[in-house]
């Protein structure tokens, strides 16, 4: 059987940390960001986790 390739377009958005959990960046900060208030930038600046429900999902295509 051959390998499992990466999911390279997830390994750009997605790393694991070394608990096995798998940060991620939140949406909505790329554009039109002038509507948006400065309390609301500034919390979509930091990093999320990804949902338990969505894990091993995730995990399959980050994981070779």
């Amino acid at each position: 059987m051959p390998k499992m390739k990466t999911r390279k377009s997830a390994a750009k958005r997605f790393t694991q940390t070394g608990s096995g959990k798998v940060k991620r960046n939140k949406a909505y900060h790329s554009h039109i960001l002038t509507k948006k208030t400065t309390q609301r930038k500034r919390g979509l600046r930091q990093g999320g986790m990804v949902d338990q429900a969505d894990l091993n999902r995730v995990k399959k295509m980050i994981v070779a």
